[in-house]
C-alpha cells in the first residue's frame, strides 16, 4: 500500500479561508447568540456585542478565554466568512459606521459562514491524490460557490445553502470513499454516525474509518491509527486523541482539533496545527 502522501496533489491555497480577525468587525462576537453554559461564562442574543468585545473590535480577554469560561470561543472559526462580509460584501463599512446595515450584515454572516464552510471542504478534496477522478466537478463547484460569494447581500440572503450543501455532500462522499480505498481492509471500520460516546478505543486500529458524524464525545483515541479516516462532523468534544495517528485524515477541521485533548507527540495532518491548550 502507497503513503497517504505519496503522489499527492500540491496544497490548494486556503488563505481566504482562514479567519482573519484583524479584517473583521467581529461578526462573531456580534452576530451570533450564545447561552450560559459550560462553553460561555455568560449568555447573550443575536445581534448585540459581546460584553468583552473593546472599541477596537478586538477581544479584551482574548489571551484568557479558557480561563475566563468562554471556551466555546476558542472552539469557533468562521473560515474566513468574517473578513469577506466586513470587506467585501459590507465594502468595508462597519455596523458601528453604517448602523443602518447592522441588521442586514448579521443576517449575512451565518450564510457566508456555511458558504466558506463549503469551499474548504471542496478545496481539502481537491488535495486528495485518489480523488482526482471527482476533483473537475469539486473544483466546478468550488468556482461557483465563490462566485456566490461575491455577490451582495440580497444574493446571498436568497442563496438555497441546503442545495448547494447537499451537492458538495455527494462530491465529498465520493472523494472520501476513493481516497479511503487506500487503506488496509478491516472490519468494523464503518462508523458513521455512532454513537461512540465515553468508548474505550486506545489504540484501535481506525485506519480508512468511516467516522463521518460519529458521536465521540469523551472517547478514549489515545493511540489509536486514524489515518486516512473520515472525520467529517464528527463530534471530538473533549476526545482523547494522545498519541493518535491523524496523519493524511480526511476532512478534519481545526474547530474539531479545539474541542479535542491530544500531546505532543499526537500527529496531525498537514495543514492543521497543534491546539495551544494540549498537554505538552
Amino acid at each position: 500500500m502507497t503513503d497517504a502522501h505519496q503522489d499527492a496533489p500540491p496544497a490548494h491555497d486556503t488563505t481566504g479561508l482562514r479567519a482573519d480577525c484583524g479584517e473583521c468587525f467581529a461578526l462573531c462576537c456580534v452576530a451570533l447568540p450564545f447561552s450560559a453554559s459550560a462553553d460561555f461564562a455568560v449568555g447573550k442574543p443575536a445581534g448585540r456585542p459581546c460584553g468583552n468585545l473593546r472599541d477596537d473590535f478586538r477581544c479584551g480577554i482574548h489571551s484568557r478565554l479558557r480561563g475566563s469560561g468562554f471556551s466555546g470561543c476558542t472552539v469557533y472559526d468562521c473560515f474566513g466568512a468574517g473578513q469577506k462580509v466586513s470587506q467585501v460584501t459590507f465594502g468595508g463599512r462597519s455596523w458601528h459606521r453604517a448602523p443602518d446595515s447592522a441588521r442586514q450584515m448579521f443576517d449575512v454572516f451565518p450564510v457566508m459562514r456555511q458558504l466558506h464552510e463549503l469551499l474548504w471542504y471542496l478545496t481539502a478534496s481537491l488535495s486528495l491524490a485518489a480523488a482526482r477522478p471527482v476533483h473537475s466537478a469539486a473544483r466546478a463547484l468550488r468556482d461557483e460557490i465563490e462566485a456566490v460569494t461575491l455577490r451582495d447581500a440580497e444574493v446571498l440572503l436568497a442563496t438555497d445553502v441546503a442545495a448547494l450543501r447537499g451537492r458538495t455532500g455527494e462530491l465529498l462522499l465520493r472523494a472520501s470513499a476513493l481516497a479511503r480505498a487506500e487503506a488496509k481492509p478491516g472490519r468494523g471500520k464503518q462508523r458513521r454516525g455512532a454513537d461512540l460516546l465515553g468508548a474505550r478505543l486506545a489504540g484501535a486500529d481506525l485506519h480508512g474509518a468511516d467516522l463521518r458524524g460519529a458521536c465521540l464525545i469523551a472517547a478514549d483515541l489515545s493511540g489509536a491509527d486514524l489515518r486516512l479516516a473520515d472525520l467529517l462532523g464528527a463530534d471530538l468534544r473533549d476526545t482523547d486523541l494522545s498519541g493518535a495517528d491523524l496523519t493524511g485524515s480526511i476532512f478534519l477541521t481545526q474547530p474539531q482539533l479545539q474541542q479535542a485533548r491530544g500531546d505532543a507527540v499526537t500527529r496531525l495532518p498537514d495543514g492543521l496545527h497543534r491546539p495551544a491548550h494540549w498537554t505538552a
